[in-house]
């Protein structure tokens, strides 16, 4: 199976850097979706399947928080893993992150091998 994942960053250069990425990563992926805040990502949720998220944090109109508190209350959304993308790392802010059903956290600047090592450990347990 192929995965459709779903960026949201308010930054071009950020979605570029991680499109190259997961290009590199080898992961199966059929489409690259961006949006550049949480109210675009949650209109390309809804229309189509997708396999995974990376949200940033930091974003105007509704930011990652926000979306990701939206997902949680959507029983459509809520069991899309979501893997946060930002530079504020405060662990109070992860751990509710993660009480809202988050599966990882990956801190800028990334590397590929970041990117890698995360998707798989995401989306195949490993």
């Amino acid at each position: 199976m192929k995965w459709k994942i779903l960026i949201v960053d308010d930054s071009n250069v950020v979605k570029a850097v991680l499109m190259k990425a997961l290009g590199e990563s080898g992961a199966p992926i059929q489409r690259v979706f961006d949006a550049s805040n949480g109210r675009e990502a949650l209109d390309i949720l809804r229309a189509e399947s997708i396999d995974l998220v990376f949200a940033d944090i930091n974003m105007p109109v509704m930011n990652g928080v926000e979306l990701v508190e939206s997902m949680a209350d959507d029983p459509a959304l809520k069991d899309i893993p979501v893997i946060m993308i930002s530079t504020d790392g405060s662990v109070s802010r992860r751990e509710y992150l993660q009480s809202k059903g988050v599966r990882a956290y990956v801190r800028k600047p990334f590397t590929p091998e970041q990117i890698r090592s995360v998707v798989r450990e995401v989306m195949l347990g490993r």
